[in-house]
């Protein structure tokens, strides 16, 4: 397989997840005492956004690089 469609298909399968999912959310977990044998800790939750404006991008640009690499096999 060519490069330029593996591109194109990585690019196209990007946006459609942040068209899908609009972000992704993941879970950190702080040190906030740690005093001789008393630990304690958070977890705070962070959000990264994709704006779907990049998702539609993505999306159409994997989209041109499939059609690109399907003529250049021709």
């Amino acid at each position: 397989m060519k490069t330029i469609t593996m591109l194109g298909i990585l690019l196209a399968v990007f946006g459609i997840f942040a068209l899908v999912y609009q972000g992704v959310s993941y879970t950190h977990q702080e040190k906030v005492l740690d005093v001789g044998p008393i630990h304690a800790t958070r977890d705070s939750t962070q959000h990264i956004s994709f704006p779907p404006v990049f998702g539609g991008l993505a999306l159409l640009g994997g989209a041109a690089l499939l059609v690109i690499g399907a003529k250049q096999k021709a």
